[in-house]
């Protein structure tokens, strides 16, 4: 599976001009299931990401986890984190997981995040997605449980 974290003060995402998913202060999570991913890869992302200590702490160094500080994290599917470039200028993606599986693995993703005690909220799987933020620091971090 792939992420791309980043650290927000707010976040939302909105379907058809309906918000869907908001959340405050946390981790906007983009997310993509890739071929050949299962159950255990979602396991160890949201273990992973839940314990990531990307929030400062009151030195002002980035020493607290998401759930350090009581924040929320809102879950977003996005296939095109498995974009592969290395030919042409039109990316592919044959190499995520297809949308029957990516959907069960992004909720079954969410679920996790959820059960290690972080408020989750969701975009919607396959939807076309206007997805707001208030990026934090700048923090942005990408992560592949196959590297």
């Amino acid at each position: 599976m792939r992420a791309l974290i980043q650290r927000v003060a707010r976040a939302q995402v909105d379907v058809d001009g309906a918000t869907v998913g908001e959340i405050g202060p946390g981790l906007l999570i983009l997310i993509c299931a890739m071929q050949g991913d299962a159950e255990a890869q979602a396991d160890r992302l949201a273990s992973k990401i839940a314990k990531l200590r990307i929030f400062k702490d009151d030195e002002g160094r980035m020493n607290r986890s998401v759930l350090d500080i009581g924040g929320a994290a809102l879950v977003v599917s996005q296939f095109t984190l498995a974009a592969d470039t290395a030919r042409g200028n039109r990316p592919g993606f044959s190499t995520a997981a297809p949308p029957a599986e990516g959907e069960k693995l992004y909720e079954y993703f969410a679920a996790q995040v959820q059960a290690r005690g972080i408020p989750v909220a969701t975009g919607r799987f396959g939807a076309d997605m206007a997805v707001s933020l208030v990026n934090d620091g700048p923090v942005t971090i990408w992560m592949d449980t196959e590297t």
